[in-house]
């Protein structure tokens, strides 16, 4: 069951991005997110800029026996040999320009929002790439772990006691039981919850597409960020006790697998019809409304960069609807 996230650190109708953008220019890019998405800014990922700062390159590049190949994939040169140390500077062009550019300013965000690969997803590919299974997850799991915390130091350098809300993405959960469960449930579960334990922010799991909810649930994170498409209902349960809990869902609710044809009204009543089929199936429709962020359905480096903007302009629109509604509802519950 999920903690309760300090209220200071979320607020319903927040929007915020998942992670990754377009742009090559990291500068262009801090700029953007600071502009639609001020009161929870994501610290841009950028895989066009440099392929180290691809999702899963941006953590393996600190193990020393992966090697990052001209087009972001993973070699094992070696057996394990030595502690993972904090990527190179290359790996992070993002986040370094938002910091920088944060820096300068008399008033910080509120908030910021940032996020890294998660341990099954990197394990999955170390695997892959020649590591024995039990050993591709433990150091994957190290090598977040250590990067969780340098990261962490570095925004704290900048931005002081700003609260973090620190992400883990797996899409690896989107096929986990198609790939037969690399690692046995019980231990995926519990290899999931020390990184995200290992954190000293607020904590999130990202689950793409059609992916174990259920599974992100139990390892306890306090935000689950989910694309809002009918593939919840299958885990109706399992949002129910995140809500009960304290929990927070960030609703992907912007589609990424398409042109953004869409106006926000077309968005917001499917929003509204998932909501209204989770409560008919036992989540409480307070906590639905309430413990709510908005965000994309995933990274936004497949679109150019004005389909980016739309989509989180969009975002941002569709938040402060959320937001007006929960504080109808709150007004309501009080009255």
């Amino acid at each position: 069951m999920a903690d309760a996230p300090d209220p200071t650190v979320l607020d319903p109708g927040l929007a915020t991005g998942i992670g990754s953008l377009p742009h090559a220019d990291a500068q262009l890019a801090a700029g953007l997110v600071l502009e639609v998405h001020p009161d929870l800014p994501s610290t841009p990922q950028l895989p066009r800029r440099s392929v180290r700062e691809q999702m899963l390159a941006q953590v393996a590049s600190s193990l020393p026996e992966v090697e990052v190949g001209p087009d972001g994939g993973l070699t094992v040169r070696a057996e394990p040999a030595g502690q993972p140390t904090a990527a190179a500077a290359d790996a992070f062009g993002g986040l370094t320009a938002f910091l920088e550019l944060v820096s300068g300013r008399a008033e910080p965000p509120p908030r910021v929002k940032t996020q890294l690969a998660g341990p099954l997803t990197l394990g999955t590919a170390l695997a892959r790439a020649g590591l024995a299974v039990p050993r591709a997850f433990r150091r994957a799991a190290v090598a977040v772990m250590v990067t969780i915390a340098a990261v962490e130091r570095l925004i704290a350098s900048h931005l002081g006691g700003v609260p973090l809300l620190f992400v883990l993405d797996e899409p690896v959960l989107a096929s986990w039981s198609d790939l037969g469960e690399p690692l046995p449930r019980d231990e995926a579960i519990d290899l999931l919850s020390e990184v995200l334990a290992s954190s000293r922010s607020v904590t999130g799991v990202h689950v793409c597409g059609d992916g174990d909810v259920r599974l992100a649930y139990e390892a306890g994170p306090q935000v689950l960020a989910v694309p809002a498409t009918p593939h919840l209902l299958d885990h109706a349960g399992t949002l129910a006790r995140h809500l009960d809990g304290g929990g927070w869902v960030a609703w992907g609710a912007v589609p990424t697998d398409r042109p953004l044809g869409e106006g926000v009204d077309v968005l917001w009543r499917r929003l509204v019809t998932l909501w209204c089929e989770l409560t008919r199936r036992g989540a409480d429709p307070r906590a639905v409304r309430t413990q709510a962020l908005i965000t994309p359905a995933c990274g936004l480096a497949g679109h150019g960069p004005t389909q980016a903007r739309r989509a989180l302009e969009l975002t941002r629109t569709l938040a402060e609807r959320v937001g007006d509604q929960a504080v109808a509802t709150r007004l309501t519950v009080g009255a």
